[in-house]
């Protein structure tokens, strides 16, 4: 990525995700590392480190019964059925999920619990 400084303290990290198929740039030369991150892009990197470590058991059944689940970028569709399948992501108490909304860091450290404890 162009916008990725080799020798910054994320720099080799996110050179290592990205050739392992776990990070994708905000377009083909660009990463945006300083940029907020959104729910869905969470759960489609969690989705694609499960899969490279072989840990996927993906559940495509019909986990997105939220009332704004057509906001799903088509991209993290498939990520954002297992993250709820999985009980990493919940909805709202107004049956909303909002994936296009920045990750709080409150909600960061609870999806990672989560992950971390699968």
């Amino acid at each position: 990525f162009a916008d990725v400084d080799l020798g910054a303290y994320y720099g080799n990290a996110v050179i290592w995700a990205k050739q392992n198929g776990i990070v994708n740039g905000i377009d083909e030369n660009n990463f945006a590392p300083d940029a907020n991150i959104t729910r869905e892009q969470v759960a489609a990197i969690l989705y694609r480190y499960s899969t490279f470590k072989g840990m996927v058991a993906v559940d495509l059944s019909e986990n997105l019964g939220f009332v704004d689940a057509d906001e799903i970028s088509e991209y993290a569709i498939s990520a954002m059925n297992w993250a709820v399948g999985q009980n990493l992501i919940k909805g709202y108490e107004d049956n909303t999920v909002r994936p296009a909304n920045n990750i709080t860091r409150a909600e960061m450290a609870t999806v990672l619990q989560r992950f971390l404890s699968k």
